[in-house]
C-alpha cells in the first residue's frame, strides 16, 4: 500500500505517525491484504503502479499485469523545473523509486520508522522542524510491512543553494587550463606511437569515468552566474545534495533544549530505524553498457570496477568518489595505491625464494647436513623421542635454505625502504587526489559533542573557545583517571593474549612426545614438524576466538568518555589494533626470539614446571618454524576474512530475498519501489571504514615486519588484495546500503600506525637476522673459524665444516651425541662453558642489530627527506590557478567598473534629454 503525507500549509502545523494523517495510494494486491482506510470505489483491487522513469530518463521495468486504473496523489513541488522522473507513458507503470509521486522531486534522502515506535512525539517535532528549514516530505508505508513507514526528503534549489553556500561547498566556475596545447600536442602525437595501456578504459566507449578539470571556488549566490550551471538539475551531484541534507538533519531539534538536536540522536535512541540514501537504480541492465551507456552511475561502476571482468583494470577513482564521497574514495585510492607498490616487492621477494632454488645445490651447509649420517643427534624431547641422524633432516636444511640464503639481508633492508617509500609516495598521491578534489583547503567543521558526553557531564559547563558558547566540561582529574583505567584493562588483555600464547607453548612442549610416539610413521618420524603445524592451526583458532576484544575495546572506549565522534574513533581504532596486532603476532614474536633460546643442555635441561622440557628448535635451525607459522596464519587470515566480509552479507541478502519469495511471489522484489530495495540491503559496518582498514594494516604488518623469514608474504598480499579490491567493490555497489557521502583529507590515524610499524619492521627484521637466522653464525665462521679465516673473502668453499663447528658434543655412556650450541667438550678443563666462539658470534650480532638499524634507519630518513610531499607539476598548477584566479577577478572588477561607467553614462543622458 502507498501511503504520502501531503505538504503541510505552515510549518507549524501538526504531524502524527497514525494512519489519520496518512493519504491513501493505491491498493496493491502484493500485500494481499486490504487497507485499513476507505478506498474511492473507482480504484480496483487489481494489481497497479506508478509509471516512472529513473533520474536518467529510461524506463527501467514494464508492468506484467493490465492497468485498471492509475490515481497519483502530488506532492507541492517548488521547483517546477526540476528534472522529470516519470513519465506517465502506457505500459510503464511501475515506479523505479527515485522520486516523489510527482516525478519531479529526486529523493535525496530517505528515513524509516516503524509506527509501534514510542517516539512519536519527538519525531513529529523533528519533522516539523524539516519542512521549517525548506526540505520537502513524502511518506509511504512499506510493501514488506505495514508497521514501517519510509520518510522520503528532497531539497529544493533554494535550499540547496543556501546550504551549499553556509557549507563552503566549493563549485566548479571555469573550465582549467593547466598546459601548453603545443605539448599537449607533442605528448598525444608520441603517444599514438605506444600500444594502449590494458589497465585503462576506453575514454571514448566510457567518457564519464573521469571528472573533467575546472577551476572551483566556494559557492556563493551573489556570485552565481560565474559558476558553470548547465542545468539546475545537475548542478549539485548526488553526493553533494546528500551531504547538504544530511547536514541539515544533523543541526534540526526534535524536543525543546539546547542540544536536543540532529539526527544521530534520534537513531540511537530508536525514534528512526534507519537513515540512508538511495542508490541510483539497479545495477545490472540487459542492454550492453559499450552500446547503450550506463543505466545510472551505480550501473557504471558495476561494470568498470566490482564486476570480477575488469579484475586488472584501474579503478575509477573519480566515479567511485562521485557516488560514495571522499573518504571512501580515499581508502580505496589508499588500497590501491598500496597494491600496486606491492608490486616490486612481490617481484623482488620472488626472485630472493628463486635465488634460494637455483643456489640449492650449491649449498655446503645443506650437503654437509645431508651427507652427515655418522653424526648422532640427542633426542628431542625426554620420553619416545629416539637418537636420529643428521641426515634425516637433510629436506629440512634444504628448504631452510630456500628463505636464509645471502639475498635475505638484501631483501630486509628492501623492504624497509620499500615501506618508506610507499608512504612518502602516498603522500604525494594523497595531495593530487586533495587538489583534484577539492579537499587541500576543505577543514573539518566544529564537531558536535557526543550525547553520552553531553548527558554525563551537563551539570558542568565552560565556554567553548570556538563557538563562544557554553558546553559540557570534563574535569582533568576525572579523565586521568578514566584513562588510567582504560590503560589497565588495555594491559590486562595483553597478559591475556600472553598466557594463551603460553598455553600454545604447553601444548607444543607435551605434544611433540605424543606425535614421537605416534603409531604412524610417517607423523612418528616428523613429530616436530606436525607440533607445529597443529599449533599453528590452533592458535588461529585462538585468534578467531579472541575477536571478542572489540567489546572490551567498545567498553573502554566508552569508559573514557570522549567528547567529539572523531576523538572516539581514534580512541578505538588505536585499541583495536593493538588487541589484534598483539593477537596476532604474538606467537610468532615468541617462535622468532624465544624458541629454543632458554632450554639449556643436555644434561642440565630447563624445565616447565620442573616437570617438561623446554622445546628446542629442529637441527636445521628455528626459521622453518617461523616460514610455517607466517604462511598458514597468513593464508588462513585472509582466506577467512574474504569469506567473511562477502559471504556474510550475500547469505543475509539471500535470506532476505528468500523470504520475499515465499511471501510475495517470485518476481515481487523486482517490482519494489528503490527505497524498499535499498531498505532490504545490509547496512554498512557500524565503525564504517573501520574494518576495513585494520585487516589491510595487519597485512601490512604481515609483509613488513618478519619479511625476512618469509620472503613470499609480498606476493601473498598482492593476490590478496587484487582479490580484495573487488570483494570490496562488489560488496559497496551490490550488497550494502548506500553509505553516507563525507569528505575527509586524508586517511586519519592510520597513517600514523603505517609509520610505526615501518620503524617496528626495521627492529625485527634486525633481530631475525642476528638472532633467528645462521646468517651472522656462518659470517663468523667464514672469516674467523673456516678454510678461508684471514683471508679476507668468502664463499661455499669458505663454509666447509661449518655444520660440525655448530654442534657441541654430549656424552651417553659408550657413545658420544651431537646438540646445537657452541660449548667445550666434556673433556675440557672446563666441561660444557662456553666457546670462544659462541662470544664471538654473540658479539658479532650484536654489532650487526646496532650496524643494521642505524644504516637502515638513516636511509629511511634520508628517502623521506629527498621525496617531497608536493610533487612539482602538482605546486605548478596550484601556482598556475592562483594566478589565473587573480586575473579572473581583476577581470571582473574591469567589467563591473566598465558596466557602472556606461550605466552612469546613460542615466546622464537620459537626464539630459529630459531636461527641457
Amino acid at each position: 500500500m502507498s501511503i504520502l503525507l501531503e505538504e503541510t500549509e505552515s510549518s507549524g502545523a501538526p504531524t502524527k505517525d497514525d494512519d489519520s494523517l496518512l493519504h491513501p495510494a493505491t491498493n496493491s494486491s502484493v500485500l494481499d491484504e486490504p487497507s485499513s482506510t476507505d478506498q474511492p470505489s473507482e480504484v480496483s483491487s487489481s494489481l497497479r503502479y506508478r509509471s516512472s522513469w529513473t533520474n536518467l530518463g529510461r524506463s527501467v521495468f514494464q508492468n506484467e499485469s493490465s492497468l485498471n486504473s492509475h490515481r497519483f496523489h502530488l506532492d507541492k513541488c517548488a521547483d517546477r523545473d526540476y528534472v522529470h522522473c516519470s513519465l506517465h507513458t502506457v505500459g510503464r507503470s511501475r515506479s523505479s523509486g527515485l522520486c516523489f509521486s510527482d516525478g519531479k522531486c529526486r529523493i535525496d534522502y530517505v528515513l524509516v520508522y516503524r509506527k509501534s515506535s514510542p517516539q512519536s512525539e519527538k519525531r513529529e517535532v523533528f519533522e516539523r522542524n524539516i519542512r521549517a528549514e525548506g526540505l520537502q516530505m513524502e511518506k509511504e508505508s512499506s510493501i514488506t510491512s505495514s508497521d514501517v513507514i519510509f520518510v522520503k526528503l528532497h531539497a529544493p534549489w533554494e535550499v540547496l543553494c543556501r546550504y551549499a553556500e553556509l557549507m563552503s561547498v566549493r563549485m566548479p566556475f571555469r573550465c582549467s587550463m593547466h598546459a601548453n596545447n603545443i605539448n599537449l600536442k607533442k605528448i598525444c602525437r608520441f603517444r599514438g606511437w605506444l600500444p594502449r595501456k590494458p589497465m585503462k578504459f576506453d575514454d571514448d566507449t566510457l567518457p564519464d569515468l573521469e571528472e573533467h578539470e575546472s577551476f572551483t571556488a566556494p559557492f556563493s549566490r551573489q556570485r552565481i552566474h560565474h559558476f558553470i550551471i548547465h542545468n539546475k538539475d545537475t548542478f549539485f551531484n548526488n553526493a553533494t545534495r546528500t551531504r547538504i541534507v544530511h547536514h541539515i538533519l544533523q543541526r534540526v531539534k526534535y524536543e525543546e533544549g539546547k542540544n536536543k538536536i540532529g539526527l544521530n540522536r534520534l537513531l540511537s535512541n530508536n525514534s528512526y530505524e534507519a537513515a540512508f540514501p538511495l542508490h541510483e537504480g539497479s545495477y545490472r541492465s540487459r542492454n550492453s553498457i559499450r552500446t547503450h551507456g550506463p543505466e545510472n552511475q551505480r550501473h557504471l561502476l558495476y561494470e568498470c570496477w566490482a564486476c570480477w571482468g575488469v579484475w586488472y583494470k584501474y579503478q575509477p577513482l573519480d566515479l567511485i568518489r562521485r557516488y560514495f564521497g571522499e573518504k571512501i574514495g580515499l581508502y580505496f585510492a589508499w588500497l590501491g595505491w598500496y597494491t600496486g607498490m606491492l608490486f616490486p616487492a612481490a617481484v623482488v621477494g620472488l626472485l630472493v625464494f628463486l635465488y634460494g632454488v637455483f643456489t640449492l645445490d650449491y649449498c655446503q651447509v645443506s650437503k654437509e647436513v645431508c651427507q652427515a649420517s655418522d653424526i648422532i643427534m640427542c633426542p628431542l624431547c625426554d620420553h619416545y623421542c629416539p637418537y636420529m641422524r643428521l641426515s634425516d633432516s637433510c629436506v629440512y636444511a634444504k628448504v631452510t635454505h630456500l628463505f636464509d640464503n645471502g639475498a635475505t639481508v638484501f631483501f630486509a633492508v628492501f623492504m624497509a625502504v620499500w615501506a618508506t617509500v610507499f608512504l612518502e609516495f602516498w603522500k604525494r598521491r594523497r595531495a593530487v587526489l586533495g587538489y583534484d578534489w577539492d579537499l587541500i583547503d576543505w577543514e573539518e567543521e566544529e564537531e558536535d559533542i557526543r550525547p553520552q558526553f553531553e548527558a554525563k557531564y551537563s551539570k558542568k559547563e565552560r565556554m567553548n573557545p570556538i563557538s563562544g558558547k557554553p558546553e559540557p566540561y570534563q574535569a582533568f582529574t576525572d579523565k586521568c583517571s578514566r584513562l588510567i583505567v582504560s590503560a589497565s584493562g588495555i594491559f590486562f588483555m595483553i597478559l591475556v593474549v600472553i598466557a594463551a600464547v603460553f598455553g600454545i607453548v604447553i601444548y607444543r612442549v607435551v605434544t611433540v612426545s605424543t606425535f614421537a610416539a605416534f603409531h604412524w610413521a610417517l607423523i612418528r618420524n616428523n613429530s616436530q614438524v606436525a607440533t607445529t603445524g597443529t599449533a599453528v592451526f590452533i592458535n588461529f583458532c585462538i585468534i578467531m576466538l579472541l575477536n571478542l576484544y572489540e567489546k572490551v575495546a567498545l567498553f573502554l572506549t566508552n569508559l573514557e568518555q570522549p567528547r567529539t565522534e572523531s576523538e572516539w574513533e581514534n580512541s578505538f581504532t588505536l585499541k583495536m589494533f593493538l588487541f589484534q596486532f598483539v593477537n596476532l603476532n604474538s606467537s610468532t614474536f615468541y617462535i622468532a626470539f624465544f624458541l629454543g633460546r632458554f632450554t639449556g643442555r643436555p644434561g642440565a635441561y630447563l624445565r616447565l614446571i620442573n616437570r617438561w622440557k623446554l622445546e628446542e628448535c629442529h637441527p636445521s635451525g628455528c626459521l622453518i618454524d617461523l616460514f610455517m607459522q607466517m604462511g598458514i596464519i597468513m593464508v588462513l587470515k585472509q582466506t577467512w576474512n574474504n569469506f567473511m566480509e562477502l559471504g556474510y552479507p550475500l547469505i543475509q541478502n539471500w535470506w532476505t530475498r528468500r523470504r520475499i519469495r515465499q511471501e510475495f511471489g517470485q518476481k515481487a522484489q523486482a517490482s519494489f519501489p528503490q527505497w524498499e530495495k535499498d531498505y532490504l540491503l545490509q547496512p554498512m559496518n557500524a565503525y564504517g571504514l573501520f574494518d576495513e582498514y585494520l585487516k589491510m594494516i595487519l597485512q601490512f604488518g604481515f609483509t613488513t615486519i618478519f619479511v625476512a623469514a618469509f620472503p613470499l608474504a609480498p606476493l601473498l598480499a598482492l593476490l590478496n588484495n587484487i582479490i580484495e579490491i573487488r570483494l570490496d567493490a562488489f560488496k559497496f555497489v551490490t550488497q550494502w546500503r548506500r553509505p553516507l557521502p563525507s569528505q575527509a583529507k586524508d586517511i586519519g590515524i592510520w597513517y600514523g600506525i603505517l609509520e610505526g610499524i615501518g620503524v617496528l619492521s626495521v627492529i625485527t627484521n634486525a633481530f631475525v637476522i642476528a638472532i633467528t637466522s645462521d646468517f651472522i653464525p656462518r659470517l663468523v665462521y667464514a672469516y674467523k673459524y673456516g678454510p678461508c679465516a684471514g683471508l679476507g673473502h668468502a664463499g661455499e668453499r669458505c663454509m666447509m665444516g661449518y655444520v660440525n663447528a655448530t654442534l657441541s658434543v654430549f656424552r651417553v655412556m659408550d657413545f658420544e651425541s651431537r646438540y646445537r650450541d657452541y660449548r667445550e667438550p666434556p673433556d675440557s678443563a672446563d666441561p660444557y662453558s662456553y666457546t670462544l666462539q659462541f662470544w664471538h658470534v654473540l658479539a658479532a650480532r650484536l654489532a650487526f642489530i646496532i650496524v643494521f638499524e642505524h644504516m637502515v634507519f638513516t636511509i629511511k630518513n634520508l628517502i623521506a627527506y629527498l621525496i617531497p610531499d608536493l610533487p612539482k607539476d602538482l605546486r605548478d598548477r596550484m601556482r598556475r590557478e592562483k594566478y589565473l584566479i587573480q586575473e579572473m577577478m581583476y577581470e571582473a572588477e574591469l567589467e563591473r567598473l566598465q558596466k557602472e561607467r556606461n550605466e552612469k553614462k546613460k542615466s546622464d543622458r537620459a537626464h539630459h534629454n529630459e531636461w527641457p
